[in-house]
């Protein structure tokens, strides 16, 4: 045995504090801005756990801040926060990750006693001497970081725990950038203990011997970022690590399939629905959770479906709340196809029109359904995610729905 003492520190990365809401369109404004302030909450909802565990240390693997301040709010409300830990005499140990790199984020604020951050000029080493602790780690200097920094950190200390930070993509990790690169073998040949990773928003273990772990983000600010979200304390002894994961995130995004069958009855589908969400009314517990609901499949009432799409959405958020006060509707997604039985004539001359018609908005009027988008997407508590369209759809889907709903109309008349 190298050590003899024992101790726990948490693990986290990726706070991304100052992130925008982005990608909820909810009717209800006041559910919105509860979403938008769930970053702070959780960040708020560590300090809490830390001090009550009683911690010996805190360790955050890059991405403190989502990018450059308008100004020294989000360092106030982050000094504000750490220094609860600081006066409970716990460490804390960040580094800069590609989102806060020395370049992007040049604002500073006065850090309190006991919170260190490491260089980013070079590898630095800091040593809790009563825990016989060695952490090892570089920040980044600038936003693209295409080195492999691992191979210049130091070898481990001996008689001591040690661990490296690194905010790193290893390998690859798509969709996540590429950064910092490295393998787990260049990692590994170390020699350290525990390796705290950031920069991937999911969680994952990646190696148990040493184990090279990714917490994931503390909150979820998409829906590209589903699921429970939070961190990981590390319990160290008899010289070996355990950890666990904690959920702290104080909102989350989730994804439901509804898959609809061809003779599933039209009086039907609500009741599947709602059996597809009771999952999550565990779940969702005292946090609010935004659903992407996709119905999928073939069903005879396709078109009629889509034709009515703000009453299903409105449907389907009720079914939401009579199972859980917590549960709102993100987006509906209605993927469904018709049956052969009532698929639309698309030969006969009314159907060509139709589709003239929207072949030639779409090529003549793109520019003017591009605007209206923007205009509305610019009043929505919130913006796109990255790589989601502002309204939830493109133009060319915004198009194919309205199309649908010509058709099913004309056909009611018919």
């Amino acid at each position: 045995m190298r050590f003899v003492t024992s101790f726990r520190f948490i693990h986290a990365a990726d706070l991304h504090l100052g992130s925008p809401l982005s990608g909820l369109m909810l009717k209800d404004r006041q559910m919105a801005e509860r979403f938008a302030a769930a970053g702070r909450a959780a960040f708020s909802a560590l300090i809490e756990y830390a001090l009550a565990e009683k911690v010996d240390f805190l360790v955050i693997a890059g991405d403190v801040y989502d990018g450059a301040w308008k100004d020294n709010h989000i360092g106030l409300f982050f000094n504000r926060e750490i220094a609860r830990l600081s006066r409970a005499g716990i460490p804390v140990y960040f580094l800069r990750g590609n989102h806060d790199a020395e370049s992007i984020v040049t604002r500073t604020i006065a850090m309190p006693e006991g919170v260190h951050e490491f260089s980013t000029r070079k590898p630095q080493t800091f040593v809790l001497d009563d825990l016989k602790v060695a952490l090892h780690g570089q920040g980044f200097a600038e936003r693209v970081a295409a080195d492999n920094l691992a191979l210049s950190y130091p070898a481990a200390l001996p008689g001591h725990f040690n661990i490296g930070v690194l905010h790193t993509s290893l390998s690859g990790r798509p969709p996540h950038a590429v950064y910092a690169p490295c393998s787990v073998a260049d990692l590994a040949a170390r020699g350290y203990d525990y390796w705290a990773l950031g920069h991937v928003h999911a969680f994952e273990a990646v190696s148990t011997d040493p184990p090279v772990i990714y917490p994931g983000n503390l909150q979820g600010r998409n829906i590209r970022e589903t699921g429970p979200k939070g961190v990981v304390l590390v319990t160290v002894e008899d010289d070996r690590p355990r950890y666990e994961r904690i959920m702290l995130d104080c909102a989350r995004f989730e994804t439901v399939d509804v898959p609809l069958d061809p003779e599933m009855a039209d009086g039907a589908i609500p009741a599947a629905i709602e059996a597809a969400l009771l999952p999550f009314a565990e779940t969702a517990d005292e946090r609010p959770v935004a659903l992407r609901v996709t119905l999928s499949g073939r069903h005879p009432a396709a078109e009629r479906i889509k034709a009515a799409r703000s009453q299903w959405r409105d449907d389907v958020q009720a079914a939401c709340h009579r199972i859980h006060a917590e549960l709102w509707l993100e987006k509906l997604v209605i993927d469904v196809d018709t049956t052969d039985a009532e698929a639309p004539a698309a030969e006969t001359e009314l159907m060509v029109d139709i589709d003239a018609l929207v072949r030639d908005i779409a090529s003549g009027q793109t520019l003017a359904v591009e605007d209206m988008i923007a205009e509305i997407g610019r009043k929505l508590p919130g913006g796109a995610a990255p790589g989601e369209p502002l309204l939830g759809a493109g133009e060319q889907e915004l198009l194919a729905e309205a199309r649908d709903i010509l058709r099913a109309r004309l056909a009611g008349e018919g």
